[in-house]
């Protein structure tokens, strides 16, 4: 995760550190590769994986209740 500033506020790039030079960072997140230069990150650390997804909860006969 990487917080960098962006117009008049803060935002956050999460996802994976691709690459990093003298004067930006490269984050992939789930839509895009983010370059942010150097002098606009506030912040950065480490974010563990999302747990695995559950599956989801069948009801017994498929159907809701009737009210």
């Amino acid at each position: 995760m990487v917080r960098y500033r962006f117009d008049d506020g803060l935002t956050d790039a999460l996802g994976y550190l691709l690459d990093t030079s003298e004067n930006s960072c490269t984050v992939r997140t789930r839509t895009s590769d983010v370059v942010i230069p150097l002098a606009m990150v506030i912040a950065a650390k480490e974010v563990p994986p999302p747990p695995p997804r559950r599956p989801a909860v069948r009801r017994a006969g498929g159907s809701l209740p009737s009210a």
